[in-house]
């Protein structure tokens, strides 16, 4: 199956061609359709080039969705499905109230399992820092969220005087020798404490032995160099969607 699937975060937009478990011509802009949808609409041509059978979506920001349903549709001529917790995910939800799960969420619990199989952790590294586990029934059973990276440099600047917005990325130095890198090693190593800790608390029940998978922008670049021995899978969220599609779609 020829699929479009976007995640619409809070800060981004990310689309990708989904075909036969296949996730390529992933792109990112920045802003979304809020800030730029032209740029939306020109990467929904370029993505669906060939031609797709549908588009499959998770979104945190309901105030866009009409939006999103509109420039699909005129763009490609088809309905996009929004993934919920009613979609058919492939796993129970044991959770009290499961319509307040996240749809990234949902998509990065579907597609880890598809992948990787059950117990199972997703660490997501978006504007939030999530924590999905999936237990061996399998059953989503719950997580964690602590605020993700772009939330912590973005705090430091916006409430200090002093303190520069911090783009990250690239070497980070041992001891940090001017302010931005010492944002930068804070960020880095200090967001590696946040993940090991809280994966050995979520490893607990599965005495150690649940698969621990991790996705988004900034995974590759906290985890690089580090010990911990986590999966690294930058396509796992839009692969979800891609598989929830194929088992029915949603609304």
């Amino acid at each position: 199956m020829r699929l479009v699937c976007i995640d619409i975060g809070n800060t981004s937009a990310t689309l990708g061609f989904y075909e036969d478990g296949t996730v390529s011509r992933v792109t990112r802009i920045d802003g979304g359709i809020r800030k730029d949808p032209e740029a939306c609409a020109d990467m929904l041509r370029l993505v669906a080039t060939g031609g797709v059978e549908g588009v499959s979506v998770a979104s945190v920001v309901p105030s866009v969705n009409a939006r999103w349903r509109r420039l699909v549709y005129r763009t490609l001529g088809c309905h996009p499905r929004f993934v919920t917790h009613e979609s058919p995910l492939g796993f129970e939800l044991d959770y009290p109230k499961p319509e307040r799960i996240g749809a990234d969420r949902l998509a990065d619990a579907a597609g880890g399992l598809a992948r990787y199989g059950a117990p199972l952790i997703v660490v997501d590294f978006g504007t939030a820092l999530n924590f999905e586990v999936v237990d061996r029934r399998p059953a989503y059973v719950g997580g964690v969220l602590t605020p993700g990276l772009p939330l912590m440099t973005h705090y430091l600047h916006e409430k200090t005087a002093l303190l520069p917005e911090v783009t990250l990325g690239g070497e980070v130095s041992e001891i940090g020798k001017s302010t931005e890198q010492a944002i930068a090693l804070g960020a880095q190593i200090g967001y590696r404490g946040i993940v090991r800790e809280l994966i050995a608390h979520l490893q607990k029940p599965f005495r150690g032995r649940a698969k621990v998978v991790a996705t988004g922008g900034y995974a590759g670049w906290v985890l690089n160099g580090s010990d911990l021995k986590i999966l690294l899978d930058p396509t796992l969220t839009l692969y979800g969607l891609g598989v929830i599609f194929e088992k029915g779609g949603a609304d």
